[in-house]
């Protein structure tokens, strides 16, 4: 039986979910800016305690590893990595965008175009991937400024769903016929579940020690308009 702790942080969203065997059996989540410092570790452990579990009973700890929000992420992972330490746990990373991409897919099960999620990096920014019905990648992850043209190729032949913070932002942009959107929240620790239980499985660990999470670019310190006339 694997009873393991799910922790997604990656976006403006704080949720934790608890799974038995790939399914969830207790999550709390929120939104809100500059949640995850206060409320992850309160949230932790309403979700353990209201699944009638122990710290100790728990098989592994599972997180969502981005990309996403610098701040969130290193909130979530340095969480999950601590207790992994204090418990003496296997690690469990789950890429963001797969497990917005999973989501999806659970909640529409005859679904047979592409899935396209996004996360907000900014402007016209966006952090993203192409899968496909099967979860197969078919464009992997990057940093894409979303125009006009965008997923051309792609949308000239077949439907691709948009999803995640990111992709509201690109409806106005994104207006071919086979585009789609939908606006349900994909970035919930309950769509780790399938994910992480595979990977337990499977024994896919991470180097606790040197786990770090998938930031995808550098975080870049910027001043104010303040502090930059200030030398």
């Amino acid at each position: 039986m694997a009873r393991i702790l799910q922790i997604e942080t990656a976006t403006a969203i704080c949720s934790v979910a608890l799974s038995v065997n790939g399914e969830t059996i207790s999550f709390k989540e929120e939104q809100g800016q500059n949640l995850h410092a206060a409320n992850l570790t309160l949230f932790i452990d309403e979700v353990v305690k209201n699944a009638g579990l122990s710290y100790q009973e728990l098989d592994a700890i599972a997180v969502s590893k981005g990309p996403g929000s610098y701040t969130g992420l290193r909130i979530g992972v340095s969480t999950a990595k601590g207790l992994c330490y204090a418990l003496d746990k296997p690690l469990i990373a789950i890429e963001t965008l797969e497990m917005m991409a999973a989501g999806f897919l659970s909640e529409n099960a005859a679904y047979s175009g592409l899935i396209c999620p996004m996360i907000d990096a900014r402007r016209m920014e966006v952090y993203t991937s192409v899968f496909d019905a099967q979860l197969n990648i078919l464009l992997p992850t990057e940093a894409k400024i979303i125009d006009e043209t965008s997923f051309a190729d792609l949308l000239s032949q077949q439907t691709i769903t948009f999803l995640g913070d990111g992709a509201a932002k690109c409806a106005d942009v994104l207006t071919q016929q086979h585009a789609r959107f939908d606006n349900a929240n994909f970035n919930s620790a309950p769509y780790m579940s399938k994910l992480a239980n595979l990977a337990f499985t499977n024994a896919n660990f991470e180097d606790v020690a040197y786990f770090e999470p998938f930031y995808l670019k550098d975080f870049v310190v910027t001043q104010s308009k303040k502090q930059q006339a200030q030398g």
